[in-house]
């Protein structure tokens, strides 16, 4: 997701469809020319790291990935989320998969700003792989209202099933006053859903990535060409801002607290990354 309003599709989004080609998490269809230069060129960066016992930033993108997928599909089976939204999806192949996967008791909204949007939908409707369920629309995450807002993807969906609200790799890129508007957005958009969820990720000012190993610190400077914002100091007061904004209950616990056994060489990237789960 870009840091301004434009079209222009960032380097980490091209790098991040990459690494879910790579993991098997995505079509191979999805995958860039400039994306798979990137994962090249910081593959031995990311090899040192996970040598070193460091956190890396391919391990921090699917320890975050894996984590949000298993919630959501926790919550689908249980029978609590028959909708879901993804602000700033990118080139994630999370939509395509459990689109599929769950089929009729599924309907999935991708979003993203226009630039990403096109490129998406012409990839996946070129390989016939965007069914009535699956949509891919274009949305600006800072817009109150208007086509492209939060609001007017929602009011397409049936108020009569459950909706959850999903933002991967977002909120690090806004600052504070912006992210909480979005938080305010998202839980006045679930509170008209019987079931409403919002899962995301977020990275706390006591645990910044920028102190953690300069293998990771050189992949960051490499993929990020303007600043992350870092908002709270500890999770407690994340939790508290979610609370303020709407959220009956609002959980923000670390990556490493949710790993699957089989993920354990992925805890020191985990570490670094919180998970946010609130309901509405």
């Amino acid at each position: 997701m870009r840091t301004k309003r434009s079209d222009r599709i960032s380097p980490t989004a091209h790098y991040t469809g990459a690494v879910w080609v790579r993991n098997n998490l995505s079509d191979p269809r999805l995958e860039t020319r400039m994306g798979r230069s990137l994962y090249h060129a910081l593959k031995p960066l990311n090899a040192a790291a996970r040598l070193a016992r460091q956190p890396n930033l391919e391990g921090l993108l699917l320890a975050r990935h894996g984590i949000l997928d298993r919630m959501l599909e926790d919550a689908i089976k249980q029978g609590d989320i028959q909708q879901v939204v993804e602000i700033g999806a990118g080139l994630s192949g999370r939509g395509w998969r459990l689109s599929r996967r769950y089929r009729r008791k599924l309907t999935y909204v991708e979003t993203d700003l226009p630039g990403m949007t096109h490129r998406k939908r012409k990839l996946l409707v070129a390989q016939g792989a965007l069914p009535k369920r699956h949509r891919v629309e274009p949305l600006d995450a800072l817009a109150e209202d208007g086509p492209a807002s939060l609001r007017h993807v929602v009011s397409q969906l049936d108020r009569d099933k459950g909706l959850c609200i999903i933002t991967e790799g977002l909120l690090n890129y806004f600052d504070q006053a912006s992210v909480e508007t979005l938080w305010r957005r998202i839980a006045d958009c679930l509170a008209g859903f019987p079931k409403g969820l919002y899962l995301s990720d977020l990275h706390v000012g006591s645990e910044q990535p920028l102190a953690a190993g300069t293998a990771f610190r050189v992949m960051l400077g490499t993929m990020l060409r303007s600043g992350i914002h870092f908002h709270y100091r500890q999770a407690s007061e994340a939790e508290s801002a979610l609370t303020h904004a709407g959220f009956s209950q609002a959980a923000v616990s670390s990556a490493a607290d949710h790993l699957a056994p089989k993920d354990s060489q992925l805890e020191p990237s985990a570490r670094i990354v919180r998970i946010v789960r609130a309901v509405r």
